[in-house]
């Protein structure tokens, strides 16, 4: 292990690798967003197509991932005081409320005004307003953390905690509690589902806090990593194995991570998430070696559009919706195939990226100003 770690703090400062992974996550983020669209109008998208990018890319390559950063994130930040990561967490939730406008509101009137179907993107009598998407999730996980930093627990007991509730949630997951409200109050916890089979949660606390403490665990050592090399040597039988669980079910169960119905997935068991940690580490490891052959500028590149993660997951929301309500405005005979629906998928991670760049820069230069 001592040739592996340091006593002292080696790896300061942006890592290429974990950059890099996280814009993989929110490109399939998008992918995923943009079929989901796709699919509720006439498409010839494959059914390969539709699992590579519904089933497996856009559910275990993404999220999971995009988590396990923000909690390696708390441990390369400046200030991980408690009152500093609750005080973000909040902020993080009222970002989620934001994103539900993009992802819910918006799109509901607009396919109602434009399209005469107020029933294309239900919002629950204004209830889905507080859906528990991933900004919402990272709120709480980073409130819950600074609690949890506030009593005083090392990374190794948050994450302890955090199986914990992973535990306590594979077992109360899909329970209705009797009531829209009492759904969507519990819903910010563990996975309830409505009478009518949908629910107000993707991302649960107890289900998913255990990719960011893990995070955390894993970057106070990795900010201590002497040798990466031999540290992520193993990547390719994390993904090997990872990925052997979520394919083999297609075709022999139901019920897994990767099956048709998605909630497996947003309220993923402790099994589900500890294969997924394990594709992490692979995913980490294959970011790795690929980034000790990038040029440094498209390094750079990575870094920035890794610092404007945030920005682009709210853009996405607002743009992608309006985007294909705007196509079937304009032409109610659109049919998507996969080469359609994956260029649409491009140039909405461009425009996305651009706008997230620009809005980045005007928000610097208006702080130097002040």
């Amino acid at each position: 292990m001592s040739k592996i770690f340091s006593k002292e703090q080696v790896n300061r400062g942006r890592q290429a690798e974990l950059d890099l992974a996280k814009c993989l996550s929110i490109i399939f983020m998008i992918f995923l967003h943009c079929y989901m669209y796709a699919s509720g109008f006439a498409n010839e998208i494959s059914v390969p197509m539709q699992r590579a990018v519904s089933q497996l890319l856009g559910r275990p390559f993404a999220a999971p991932v995009f988590m396990f950063a923000m909690g390696v994130g708390m441990v390369y930040s400046r200030n991980q005081e408690p009152f500093y990561l609750i005080k973000r967490g909040i902020k993080l939730m009222l970002l989620g409320v934001v994103v539900n406008v993009g992802e819910w509101m918006l799109p509901h009137f607009l396919a109602g005004k434009l399209l005469g179907d107020w029933e294309m993107i239900p919002i629950a009598g204004g209830l889905l307003l507080f859906c528990v998407d991933i900004l919402a999730f990272a709120g709480m996980a980073m409130i819950l953390t600074g609690v949890l930093k506030k009593l005083k627990l090392a990374s190794w007991q948050i994450v302890i905690v955090a199986i914990v509730l992973s535990v306590i949630a594979s077992f109360v997951r899909f329970h209705n509690f009797g009531s829209e409200v009492a759904n969507l109050i519990t819903g910010y916890f563990v996975g309830s589902i409505r009478d009518n089979g949908t629910s107000f949660t993707s991302f649960p606390l107890f289900n998913w806090f255990i990719f960011p403490a893990v995070g955390m665990l894993f970057g106070e050592w990795y900010i201590r990593c002497s040798n990466k090399k031999k540290l992520l040597c193993l990547w390719p039988l994390g993904l090997a194995a990872s990925l052997v669980y979520f394919v083999i079910p297609w075709s022999t169960a139901k019920g897994f991570i990767c099956s048709e119905d998605v909630h497996y997935y947003y309220w993923m068991h402790t099994v589900d998430a500890l294969v997924c940690l394990i594709c992490i580490y692979g995913v980490i490891g294959l970011c790795y070696f690929v980034s000790l052959v990038l040029p440094d500028s498209f390094k750079g590149f990575i870094s920035k559009t890794s610092s404007n993660i945030n920005a682009i997951y709210v853009i996405q929301w607002f743009l992608i919706p309006i985007t294909f309500i705007l196509i079937y405005y304009f032409d109610r005979n659109v049919k998507y195939s996969n080469l359609t629906f994956a260029f649409i998928a491009i140039i909405e991670i461009v425009v996305c990226t651009a706008i997230a760049a620009v809005y980045k820069y005007f928000l610097k230069k208006g702080k130097k100003k002040a």
